[in-house]
């Protein structure tokens, strides 16, 4: 796929340089009892199998292993707790897919360290953008490994009493430029940006975020779009987060046209299939007979 406002990036993850010249479709695992759709949540060993061959069968690129719940007004569980839970998911990822990339979903720097190091995890996406645990960056730096950095204020208990912005397109661009800017001075360089849909934003907001998005291409990171099943879909549409894949799939289509170069999502198939789609407008044409 070649739109003209994609731009090519490199990570390093288990030593090998991986391009990413299109964009990947990140699967979402869930080993929370709290996660706003039940259908990415998995807690027995079975369910956890059942989910992570789902979304591997499906073309996911990357799982996304979360712990915490990040849902609006959740409470931050205890590190003990999260850790618990990411062993026994990583676990079996790894003894199903040992090649598949994970991602850890935590605002922890400890619960970074211990999944990267013990567990064999690849990527930290850090909903907080560091803010939450000051330790994160310099973690991570010293872990070596990628990193989301997302735009959040406050924390999920919090982070919608957060949504005063002079204009909202500008002033997230500038707040995460100011977090990356924290971020490389601690050492840390590959680093990916997200808009952080729904978090401290309106849904007004959030639809303006997703109308300017290659505003975000001005960072010069990889760009994330998590906007799947969440509110700013389902309470626009007057449904329920069941009821909003297919609100889910226009949003990642207009976020593949913008330039991602990684969607987020609780549903792959539908992912890969726009991807796939979006991808044919930019195909070259074949000579006519």
């Amino acid at each position: 796929m070649t739109l003209s406002n994609f731009k090519t990036y490199t990570l390093s993850m288990r030593g090998n340089q991986i391009e990413i010249s299109h964009p990947w479709i990140m699967g979402i695992l869930n080993v929370t009892p709290d996660s706003f759709f039940a259908g990415s949540r998995a807690s027995t060993d079975a369910d956890i199998e059942t989910r992570v061959t789902q979304l591997i069968a499906e073309g996911a690129d990357i799982i996304d292993i979360g712990a915490c719940s990040t849902r609006p007004g959740a409470e931050i569980v205890p590190e003990h707790e999260e850790i618990a839970r990411l062993r026994q998911a990583v676990a079996i990822v790894r003894r199903l897919l040992p090649d598949t990339y994970i991602s850890i979903d935590t605002c922890s720097a400890l619960v970074a360290q211990v999944a990267i190091e013990e567990m064999g995890a690849d990527i930290i996406n850090d909903v907080s953008g560091g803010t939450i645990d000051l330790a994160m960056p310099a973690t991570v730096a010293r872990l070596g490994v990628p990193a989301v950095v997302m735009h959040m204020r406050g924390v999920p208990a919090t982070m919608q009493q957060f949504t005063q912005y002079d204009n909202v397109v500008k002033d997230v661009v500038e707040e995460l430029r100011q977090h990356l800017d924290t971020w490389r001075q601690a050492g840390a360089t590959q680093l990916i940006s997200d808009p952080g849909f729904g978090f401290s934003k309106t849904i007004t907001q959030n639809y303006e975020l997703m109308a300017h998005l290659d505003a975000f291409h001005a960072l010069d990171v990889p760009l994330l779009v998590g906007i799947s099943r969440k509110s700013m879909i389902y309470k626009s549409l007057g449904c329920s987060p069941d009821e909003a894949l297919n609100g889910t799939t226009v949003l990642n289509t207009v976020a593949l046209l913008a330039g991602a170069h990684i969607l987020r999502v609780h549903d792959v198939k539908a992912a890969v299939e726009a991807r796939k789609l979006v991808s044919l407008l930019n195909s070259k044409p074949t000579q006519q007979s």
